[in-house]
C-alpha cells in the first residue's frame, strides 16, 4: 500500500507531500488543474521514461518518492531473487536531473528501470482511458483471463518450456543449415586437408631448408673460401697455429721465471684452444661441403611446396598452415558425424516440444475450468453497471501453432443487446461499455491478487446518472480489499470516497503551481455540490450533495 508520496519540483508541481490511507481515495479538480500530473508522476515512480522537460525549474532535479507498507504480500523472495534489501516499509524514489539523466532506487539501491518495473508492477496497477482501447487485444485479454485463473505458475512453467522449445528448434534449424554448407564444402575441404596432411608440415622447416639451399647453391665458393682459411690457421709451416704456440711456449718460460705472468699465459692458452678447435671446424666443412646437383632439387621442390601452400592458404608461416590443416579435419569429422549430430539435435527437440506441449496442455485445463466462472463474473457485474442484456463469453480454441502465451487463441465476446450473437468485443463495445466492462474485469481478477494499490484514471468515461453510482458501490466494495485511488469527474462516484483530495492550481505567486488538499466534510459537501450543480451551486443543490454523501458512506 502506498501511505506517502512526495514530489518535488515536477511540471507544475514545486512541492508536495501527501499521505495516502487504505480504502478508496477519491481525486477530483477542474480540467487542467493537475490530476493528470499527480499520475504522471506516479508513472514515473512505476517506471516510465523519463525527460529533462518535466522539470518544474531547470535549476534542480526532480524528486519523486513513494512510501509502501508491502507487509503480508509475501514480496521477500522477490526481493532476494533480485538481490535487494527487503523492508517492509519500503521507500523507493525516483530522481532527474536538469541535463534529462534519470535515476532510480529502492530502498537506497540503485535499480534499473526494468528491475524498478518489475518490483513496483506488483505494488501498483494504474488504468487509465488507454488501457480500456488497450481491452480489444488478444494478449490483455489472455492476460485478464490467466489473473483471474491464478495461472501464474502454470504459465511461468509453460513459458520455460517453450523457451527450451524453441531454443531446441533454433538450434536444429541451424544445424540443417550448417549441415548444408558442410555437404556442399565436403569433397574440397577433404582435398584441401589430403594436401596439407600430406606435406607433413614442420615448424622451422621453411628457414632450415632455405639455410641449406643457400650452402648447396653456392658449395664451390664456400668450399674454396673454407681451405684457404685452413691453409692460413695451419696448412703452412708458417701459419696462425704455429706462430701461437711459438707465442704461448715464449709465455710459459716468461712464467716459469716470474709467475706474475702467470694469467697471461693462462689466457694465451685458452686462445691456442679455441683456435684448434675453430680450425678443425673449418677443415671439417671445407671437407664435407660438396656440390649435389639432386639434393638442391629436392630441396628446392619442398620449398616450393611449402612457398604455395603458404599463398594458397593466405598464410606466411608453417604454424598457420598446421591450424588450417586442423580445422579442416575437425569439419571432415563434423561430416562424418553429421547424420548422428543431426538424429541428438532432433530428438533433443521433440522432447523439448513434448514437455512444452505438456505444460501447455495444463495451463490450457486450467484456462477452460475457470472461464465459466469468469463469464459468469463478469457477465453479472457488467449487468449491475446498467447493460442489462449483457453477454459475456470466452472463446478458447486451439491455436495452431504453440505461442509465448500458450497453445490457445483465446477472444472476449460481448453482445449488449436482447437476441444479438456476442461478437468480438472490440467490434462491438461502445465507449462507456468498455469502461465498464474494464471495472467488472478489475474487480474479478483483483480479488485473485495480492495487489497493494489500485488507481483509475476517470474509468467512469462514457457514464452517468444511476450507472455512476453503481460503479461508484463497486469501487467502494473494492476499496475494502485494496488501497483504491480513482480520478473521478462524477459526483455519483466522488460521494463513495473514504476519503477526499482535491487538485487545484494557485495563481497567487509568479507562476502557477499545482496544489493537493484533503477535504474535510463539509468542503466535501461543497466539492460535490459544485460538481453536480456548478460553481455557485444553490442551497437546494448543497442539500442534495449532503444527502448523497451522507448515503454513500
Amino acid at each position: 500500500m502506498l501511505t506517502h508520496l512526495f514530489i518535488r519540483n515536477y511540471v507544475l508541481i514545486d512541492g508536495l507531500e501527501l499521505d495516502l490511507s487504505p480504502g478508496l481515495t477519491i481525486i477530483t479538480g477542474e480540467t487542467g488543474a493537475g490530476k493528470s500530473i499527480l499520475l504522471g508522476a506516479i508513472g514515473l515512480l512505476l517506471g516510465q521514461r523519463s525527460e529533462s522537460r518535466v522539470l518544474f525549474s531547470n535549476d534542480t532535479k526532480c524528486i519523486i518518492e513513494g512510501t509502501f507498507d508491502i507487509s503480508g504480500y509475501k514480496l521477500e523472495p522477490l526481493f532476494a531473487a533480485e538481490e535487494l534489501d527487503y523492508s517492509a516499509v519500503t521507500i523507493i524514489r525516483r530522481e532527474i536531473t536538469p541535463t534529462g539523466k534519470s535515476r532510480a532506487f529502492i530502498n537506497d539501491t540503485p535499480v534499473t528501470l526494468d528491475l524498478l518495473r518489475r518490483i513496483t508492477g506488483q505494488l501498483v496497477d494504474i488504468h487509465s482511458q488507454h488501457d480500456s482501447i488497450l481491452l480489444g487485444n488478444g494478449a490483455v485479454q489472455v492476460e485478464l483471463l490467466d489473473a483471474f485463473a491464478g495461472n501464474e505458475q502454470k504459465l511461468t512453467g509453460y513459458r520455460k518450456a517453450y523457451e527450451a522449445y524453441r531454443k531446441a528448434e533454433e538450434s536444429l534449424a541451424r544445424l540443417k543449415e550448417e549441415a548444408g554448407h558442410i555437404r556442399k564444402e565436403h569433397d574440397y575441404n577433404l582435398f584441401l586437408w589430403q594436401e596439407l596432411a600430406a606435406a607433413d608440415l614442420q615448424a622451422g622447416e621453411i628457414e632450415a631448408l632455405e639455410n641449406e639451399l643457400g650452402i648447396l647453391e653456392n658449395a664451390s665458393e664456400i668450399k674454396s673460401r673454407f681451405h684457404g682459411m685452413h691453409q692460413l690457421l695451419d696448412g703452412q709451416e708458417i701459419s696462425v697455429l704455429s706462430l701461437l704456440n711459438e707465442a704461448s711456449q715464449m709465455a710459459g718460460q716468461v712464467n716459469r721465471l716470474v709467475p706474475a705472468y702467470e694469467a697471461l699465459f693462462q689466457r694465451l692458452g685458452n686462445t691456442l684452444l679455441e683456435l684448434k678447435d675453430l680450425t678443425s671446424e673449418i677443415e671439417d666443412i671445407a671437407e664435407n661441403v660438396e656440390v649435389n646437383e639432386e639434393r638442391i632439387s629436392r630441396v628446392s621442390e619442398r620449398l616450393d611446396l611449402l612457398y604455395l601452400l603458404l599463398k594458397k592458404h593466405h598464410s606466411e608461416e608453417i604454424p598457420e598452415l598446421t591450424e588450417i590443416r586442423d580445422q579442416l579435419r575437425q569439419k571432415i569429422d563434423k561430416f562424418e558425424n553429421l547424420d548422428a549430430e543431426l538424429r541428438e539435435a532432433a530428438q533433443h527437440m521433440e522432447s523439448a516440444r513434448a514437455l512444452m506441449l505438456e505444460a501447455g496442455k495444463i495451463l490450457s485445463q486450467a484456462r477452460r475450468e475457470a472461464a465459466p466462472r469468469f463469464e459468469n463474473l463478469v457477465t453479472g457485474i457488467a449487468r449491475e453497471l446498467g447493460i442489462t442484456h449483457a453477454v459475456f463469453t470466452v472463446a478458447l480454441s486451439d491455436a495452431g501453432v504453440p505461442g509465448g502465451s500458450g497453445l490457445n487463441r483465446i477472444e472476449f465476446l460481448f453482445s449488449a443487446n436482447k437476441g444479438l450473437a456476442p461478437q468480438p468485443l472490440k467490434a462491438v463495445a461502445s465507449g462507456g461499455e468498455f469502461s465498464r466492462l474494464m471495472l467488472a474485469f478489475k474487480y474479478v481478477v483483483a480479488g485473485k491478487k495480492q495487489l497493494p494499490t489500485l488507481i483509475f484514471d476517470e474509468i467512469d468515461s462514457g457514464i452517468s446518472g444511476e450507472i455512476a453510482r453503481k460503479m461508484g458501490e463497486i469501487l467502494k466494495q473494492m476499496g475494502r480489499r485494496h488501497q483504491l485511488i480513482a480520478i473521478t469527474h462524477l459526483h455519483q462516484i466522488a460521494a463513495f470516497g473514504n476519503e477526499h483530495l482535491y487538485v487545484y492550481k494557485d495563481d497567487s505567486s509568479d507562476t502557477t503551481v499545482s496544489k493537493i488538499k484533503r477535504l474535510s466534510d463539509g468542503e466535501r459537501v461543497q466539492e460535490l455540490a459544485q460538481m453536480i450543480g456548478g460553481r455557485n451551486p444553490s442551497e437546494s443543490v448543497i442539500a442534495n450533495a449532503r444527502e448523497l454523501l451522507e448515503k454513500s458512506l
